[in-house]
């Protein structure tokens, strides 16, 4: 690190600067948008297969396409974002992503919706990492930090269920169709104002060539990975394109590494990823989404299937998850942040959202909602939006300027990933325990009544059994979070972040 660099002034973020705080107002919005668009789409589902005649084995492509378009190029993207600059990278993201729900909003078949999902997730992954680098970059100052990634893991921990709630209501009360078109108000605006007031700090592009071997083998790899999941999911675990792809995915990941330690101009630094803080925050980061994203799905099956709510009802079941992660990102994690080690937010923020997975181990089919539903969801947004905050703070602290946009990009890559893995483990583990209650318990209902009450004590339990491995997957991800994350609280070292500022977050100095 050079002895400029230590020396240089703030002036790459000044304080002066209230265009930054404008920024984030629409740097959160697009983050809201993407967010969104993970759950809005899945509650149109059943009204876009009818309406363009999509096959039950088929619908799954409204889902994949975009996960793989957005698992396997989000190196890709924080690369490109780095290159041309994540102002460029950010705006071309949002209007790719508008017009591509366009696409999706009038598509007449199946395969005119699986190219339209296909492309938002292409330019979402441009999107994300954009977005969450221009945060790194623009606010360096512990407190201001700490407030501005705060709002941002708000949105991203809580944004999903907003989507549910949004989803409910278009679908219900307009179209289907409504859940793509809606994107387009939020991209525009977010473009426009983006446009105007971001102004990002000079010096910050990486020119270097291209990685080319590096972009094959890291989008061939965690496309593989992602659809090895999503195949076990509806295949399960001993088919054999699932293992197939799960042992290219291992070979071409392999190669990817190998090659980034020998190239000279590597698509992602390994110095990115080695990093004892970050590597930690990675790797717990896409534990507790494991976790996470299978919890969603089964308490939206749970409370439509089996409590018979509305997709509108549902969708409102979920605010005081959404009032928890608020809450633990914006009051709990923001003041603390620069007050104490992250390891002492992050590991007991898994722990306390593992305590609301704990309680959702009870869950019975007559449970109710106030007495174990209620404090579940306020303990699971709690924990999470506590340890999400300082975790995506910390992942993009101390990076050279020129490895942000593959810092970032690598935060999506362990959620997209850990969400696909969780997607698939979870379910799977649900079906089979499902399957052997009713087999154990169906020649004892003789009316149909009791056979259906059978069939939903079933799925409850098989729900059950699989959040007991969710339970465990958070405690896990809280042991990593306390033993590896290692950096002191904001401002008791002061070391440079290699952006010609002195960040405040610290993490060990290790020369580049």
């Amino acid at each position: 690190m050079s002895e400029t660099a230590l020396k240089a002034p703030r002036a790459a973020a000044p304080s002066g600067d209230a265009n930054r705080w404008k920024a984030l107002v629409f740097i959160a919005l697009a983050q809201l948008m993407v967010v969104l668009d993970a759950t809005i789409v899945n509650i149109a589902l059943p009204s876009a297969q009818q309406d363009l005649g999509i096959s039950d084995g088929n619908r799954q492509w409204v889902v994949t396409a975009y996960a793989l378009a957005f698992g396997g190029l989000l190196l890709f993207g924080g690369r490109i974002a780095d290159l041309w600059g994540r102002k460029r990278a950010f705006v071309l993201g949002l209007t790719g992503f508008a017009a591509a729900s366009v696409l999706g909003g009038v598509a007449t078949t199946g395969a005119m919706m699986f190219g339209a999902r296909a492309l938002q997730g292409a330019f979402g992954a441009l999107l994300a990492p954009a977005a969450l680098s221009l945060l790194a970059v623009m606010f360096t100052d512990a407190k201001e930090r700490a407030k501005a990634f705060g709002i941002y893991g708000a949105i991203a921990g809580g944004g999903g269920a907003v989507g549910l709630i949004l989803g409910g209501f278009l679908t219900e009360y307009l179209d289907w169709r409504w859940t793509f078109f809606v994107n387009v108000p939020f991209a525009v605006v977010a473009a426009l104002g983006a446009n105007f007031v971001i102004r990002e700090p000079e010096g910050g592009r990486n020119r270097s060539p291209l990685d080319i071997p590096g972009v094959i083998l890291s989008t061939l790899g965690l496309v593989a990975l992602v659809y090895g999941f999503t195949r076990a999911e509806s295949d399960g675990w001993s088919d054999a394109v699932t293992i197939s792809m799960f042992v290219a995915s291992a070979v071409l990941l392999i190669a990817f590494a190998l090659v980034e330690s020998r190239v000279k101009a590597p698509l992602l630094p390994l110095r990115v990823v080695t990093d004892r803080n970050r590597g930690g925050i990675y790797l717990s980061l896409g534990l507790a989404i494991i976790g996470m994203f299978g919890l969603f799905l089964f308490l939206t099956y749970y409370l439509q299937v089996v409590k018979g709510y509305s997709p509108v009802k549902t969708g409102f079941a979920f605010l005081p998850m959404i009032a928890g992660m608020i809450t633990g990102s914006t009051q709990i994690g923001t003041r603390l942040m620069t007050r104490v080690p992250a390891r002492f937010l992050m590991g007991p923020g898994f722990l306390v959202a593992g305590l609301g997975m704990l309680l959702l181990t009870q869950l019975e089919v007559d449970s109710s909602y106030t007495t174990l539903l209620l404090p579940a969801m306020l303990l699971l947004g709690l924990g999470m939006g506590t340890a999400f905050m300082p975790a995506m703070s910390l992942a993009t602290s101390g990076v050279e300027p020129r490895d942000a946009g593959v810092a970032s990009a690598m935060v999506n890559t362990s959620q997209q990933v850990g969400g696909a893995i969780g997607t698939a483990l979870l379910n799977t583990i649900a079906a089979s325990a499902t399957t052997s209650y009713v087999k154990d318990h169906i020649a004892g209902a003789a009316s149909k009544p009791q056979q259906q009450l059978v069939k939903l004590h079933g799925m409850v339990h098989g729900y059950s059994a699989a959040i007991w491995f969710a339970v465990g997957i958070l405690g896990l991800a809280s042991l990593i979070a306390f033993t590896f994350v290692n950096a002191g609280r904001p401002g008791a070292v002061t070391v440079a972040s290699g952006e010609g500022v002195e960040d405040e977050v610290p993490v060990p100095v290790v020369a580049h």
